[in-house]
């Protein structure tokens, strides 16, 4: 199979998406798959260059800087399919490259299939655009129409999808590098590193911007009852536009560390030293930093909206709270801290969850649905001809 990826973001991009569709890649090239990235343009490309990637001039994306605005240059780019002849297109973002992949799939008529993977609606109240919500629906609804499949991270955005009169929707899970990120301690230095004395380490790790609802995060911060509080060091790992206020969290606290981004060993360094994974963000389609706490032996505490939902077990391998209610998260906290017992079987069924998502196993579903797609195209084809 030969397959051309159509994405507005890409590796080294920091959010989801891109580490997904990266992972996609290299499954690709362990198992000889030939494919062909479209994407924007970014500052580490040339360290990418080779046959796989090509990359057309963008700008950053209003509310969503990670993905950006291509200027296609349609000829080149028509050619530059044309020559590698692709037998199915996976087109994963709605924006600019994406709707080039959707027009040239049509076109030429190639098997093709889409994948959704960021709740845009829920991202439109954080900024005061509710209004957009319906505009944004029907720009959504006919962008997936020409699909063969949608494939969505989770059974609840699944049903978002569904509620919105969306067809041929398939589950796309996600998977964990269960090596990488593990409890087993090999050489712990983060307590040592952000010079941490508090007995428990609560950690955040993720975009740090309004939808991802760190006022959770800060209210819990400063409403935590003594002397539980006191005994809490909060260490939020990310970047995004919302670090200036999560700075200004650390200078007022001396029990708040901003790491910043972190990636590879340091990554999973923080998540083995931790002791609780606090996540309220109610936006997500999946929630991939939470599966990889899990898989790290780190219990979390999620909110009940989203798709997280589907990788916290309630009361087994974690908490799940109230969306937007510090007050749940809190009392998920303390009750969960003040029973090491059950924090401790917590920690392990999280990590043996975790052992069960293998990204081998997801990729190879995968590409059974492509080939699906694939075959069933060629077949209508041919009876029309």
């Amino acid at each position: 199979m030969r397959l051309a990826l159509f994405s507005d973001t890409f590796y080294p991009q920091i959010n989801g998406v891109a580490r997904t569709l990266k992972r996609l890649t290299n499954y690709m090239e362990k198992n000889n798959i030939e494919y062909k990235v479209i994407m924007p343009s970014i500052e580490e490309l040339p360290k990418m260059q080779c046959d796989h990637y090509y990359a057309m001039r963008s700008l950053p994306l209003f509310l969503y800087p990670e993905c950006r605005l291509a200027i296609p240059q349609l000829r080149g780019l028509h050619d530059e399919l044309n020559k590698f002849n692709p037998d199915l297109l996976h087109v994963a973002t709605p924006f600019t490259i994406g709707l080039f992949g959707m027009r040239y799939g049509k076109k030429e008529n190639i098997p093709m299939v889409a994948s959704y993977h960021t709740h845009f609606d829920r991202y439109l109240a954080y900024y005061h655009l509710e209004f957009l919500s319906p505009l944004l629906w029907r720009y959504l609804q006919w962008f997936h129409k020409p699909f063969d499949k949608t494939f969505v991270p989770s059974e609840e955005t699944r049903q978002t999808l569904y509620a919105k009169r969306f067809t041929d929707v398939e589950i796309w899970s996600r998977g964990v590098d269960c090596d990488m990120f593990t409890p087993h301690n090999y050489n712990s230095f983060i307590r040592e590193k952000y010079n941490i004395t508090e007995k428990y380490i609560f950690l955040y790790v993720g975009r740090l911007a309004p939808e991802k609802d760190l006022e959770i995060l800060y209210e819990m911060i400063n409403q935590m009852p003594p002397p539980l509080r006191e005994n809490i060091h909060w260490l939020i790992v990310g970047d995004g536009p919302s670090r200036p206020i999560v700075d200004q969290w650390e200078k007022e606290h001396l029990n708040v560390t901003c790491a910043g981004y972190l990636s590879g060993e340091e990554l999973a360094s923080v998540y083995r030293d931790a002791d609780l994974f606090v996540f309220p963000s109610t936006t997500e389609t999946f929630g991939n930093v939470v599966l990889e706490a899990a898989a790290s032996g780190l219990p979390a505490i999620v909110s009940n909206r989203g798709g997280v939902t589907e990788i916290v077990q309630d009361g087994v391998t974690g908490r799940i709270c109230e969306a937007g209610n510090a007050a749940s998260f809190i009392q998920s906290a303390v009750s969960m801290v003040d029973d090491p017992l059950l924090l401790q079987s917590m920690k392990l069924k999280a990590r043996n969850y975790a052992l069960t998502q293998s990204w081998s196993v997801i990729f190879g579903n995968l590409f059974t649905h492509y080939e699906e797609v694939a075959y069933k195209k060629n077949k209508s084809k041919t009876i029309i001809a």
